[in-house]
């Protein structure tokens, strides 16, 4: 099963994206709040994806069993599989049956999955999705040198899809080393804002962007219909990464995936910290604030209690959710050249829900 797919047999009738329902739940994805009304266009994509499962299972298969268990540890612990949606929609805009798709997902897919050794080695991270992350199970080097291996399995499926593919995953890795740098090293002389946009670009936005061409290239659809798909990934992912900073603050419950207030906690800088710090309110709630986050992470639990609270009710939430919804509304914007019905729908419905998560 595809994690944040919910199985036809499963399938309620509950609402879809802001609380549309959609004709007996069908197309409801889970998680990802996407909503497919056409059962073609559903099977195809839920076709596509269980695909994807299985062939990610096979590709990380080694002649050495621990690089086999580590390379599949990440695999086997599930995910949105975000990026290989976006393949699989993107191919509905040509022939979705064709047989480079599912490989073409696969390679988005390992390269996400290599990256996240990385940074769980980046990050001193203790879990990932759940379960104990690599590094902590076998050692940072056994991490990393997994992660190369699962981009050396990824760039060795792209080379069966011919030279452009070859050329986009190795620039698109580029961008993905470009925006760690750019994390690891700080804004220096950069506006800390505008430096942490440009990381979410680099390091989410340019694969979600690449996977969505995947789909449209090889799928067959046309050179301007490809290039509509690669802005809307790009567009659509900046707004998924961000409105994950905005659920941190704001949620009541664990809808983000983790407890509330973890980046805080952590001081890690989020784009509702990041406004709240840049403000010249005058007031005493964003005055009081701006002293807080001051001081970095926040362990002490009062302190993290009282940040919370403040931030929840701050100018700076309202501004950031003002930034996800231009970014969703760009992704909107983008699908212009796509040819209406139920496909553009789909993708559609990740801007409407992305707006409605984070209001």
């Amino acid at each position: 099963m595809v994690e944040g797919v919910i199985p036809a047999g499963e399938r309620s009738g509950a609402p879809g994206p802001g609380g549309r329902p959609g004709p007996e739940g069908r197309g409801q994805f889970g998680a990802l709040g996407l909503y497919l009304a056409d059962p073609r266009v559903e099977a195809s994509v839920l076709g596509i994806l269980e695909q994807v499962e299985t062939d990610l299972r096979a590709s990380v298969a080694s002649a050495d069993p621990l690089v086999t268990e580590a390379a599949r540890h990440l695999v086997d612990a599930g995910g949105k599989r975000f990026r290989p949606l976006l393949v699989a929609l993107g191919a509905q805009f040509g022939d979705p049956a064709r047989a480079q798709v599912v490989p073409a997902a696969v390679v988005m897919e390992l390269t996400h999955l290599a990256t996240l050794y990385h940074d769980d080695v980046m990050d001193e991270a203790a879990v990932r999705r759940g379960a104990p992350s690599a590094n902590s199970r076998w050692t940072n080097s056994v991490a990393i040198l997994v992660g190369d291996y699962l981009f050396a399995r990824a760039a060795d499926i792209a080379a069966d899809l011919g030279p452009e593919a070859v050329r986009l995953q190795a620039r698109t890795f580029a961008r993905l080393v470009h925006g760690q740098i750019a994390e690891t090293v700080g804004p220096r002389s950069t506006d800390p804002v505008a430096h942490y946009l440009h990381v979410i670009a680099e390091k989410t936005g340019s694969l979600i962007a690449t996977s969505a061409r995947f789909g449209g290239m090889f799928g067959g659809a046309s050179a301007e219909h490809t290039e509509a798909l690669a802005g809307y990934g790009e567009a659509i992912g900046l707004a998924f990464q961000l409105s994950d900073d905005l659920l941190d603050i704001a949620s009541e419950s664990v809808q983000s995936g983790k407890t509330p207030g973890t980046d805080l906690r952590e001081g890690v800088p989020t784009l509702p910290v990041l406004y709240a710090l840049a403000s010249d309110d005058s007031d005493a709630a964003s005055a009081r604030l701006r002293e807080i986050l001051a001081t970095g992470p926040l362990v002490d639990d009062a302190l993290h209690a009282e940040a919370l609270g403040l931030l929840r009710e701050s100018p700076a939430l309202k501004r950031a959710r003002e930034t996800v919804r231009s970014y969703a509304e760009d992704a909107r914007t983008q699908l212009a050249p796509l040819p209406a019905g139920p496909s553009r729908r789909a993708l559609e419905s990740l801007c409407d829900y992305i707006a409605d998560r984070t209001s």
